[in-house]
């Protein structure tokens, strides 16, 4: 018997990232997925066995796309703070594109989704290891003195991440005051307000104080 058109799983797939960050794992249903991508209910099982099997293989895609790039990135015979700024500006985007994503699969982790939180187990350790050995290489070759590792880990994420993840979500409900919504895209959400905050925190982290 043939195998059904891949294109179902990519539609499927394309369906559920439009669809699970307003649902969630609790809300998202094969149905709901099935209709929004006009395939037969049946296929959600056929391609990947389960909702859960569905939900894992959505944010591991997603993921993967991420971790790629970072990989790319952290690797190379470029200067080791070059292949920082670049990693760093990499993950930035990826959060920046994909922040509603992002903000429901902490959320469900958060509300006890088992899908959830098993992805977060098993790829959080992957990009933050990637970042923390970037760190430590520009330690070894004195191009940033020696500091706690979490500590350094954790200002950069406030310095570049936080800010497309806050000024992102209150974008979304509408919470940015008027007088500075003009201005959220180019200073907080651009590829060079991205490239300005990396800079910066690079700069902070090398002056050591």
């Amino acid at each position: 018997m043939p195998r059904p058109s891949q294109d179902q799983d990519q539609a499927l797939l394309a369906a559920g990232a439009a669809l699970y960050p307003e649902l969630g794992c609790a809300g998202l249903s094969v149905r709901r997925v099935a209709e929004a991508a006009g395939v037969n209910p049946a296929m959600v099982h056929y391609h990947f066995g389960s909702k859960d099997g569905f939900l894992r293989a959505l944010l591991q895609r997603h993921y993967e796309e991420m971790f790629t790039a970072l990989s790319l990135n952290s690797q190379g015979d470029a200067d080791v703070m070059e292949r920082l700024a670049a990693a760093l500006l990499g993950v930035a985007r990826f959060v920046r594109e994909h922040r509603p994503l992002i903000a429901r699969v902490w959320a469900d982790a958060q509300g006890g989704q088992a899908v959830a939180q098993d992805f977060l187990r098993a790829n959080a350790p992957r990009h933050l290891g990637v970042l923390m050995a970037l760190l430590q290489e520009a330690e070894a070759l004195q191009r940033l003195p020696r500091q706690p590792l979490l500590t350094r880990f954790s200002f950069l994420m406030g310095a570049v991440v936080a800010p497309l993840i806050l000024v992102g979500g209150m974008k979304s409900i509408d919470a940015v005051p008027p007088a500075l919504l003009a201005m959220v895209d180019d200073d907080v959400m651009s590829d060079a307000a991205l490239q300005r905050r990396i800079e910066w925190a690079l700069l902070g982290l090398a002056s050591g104080v």
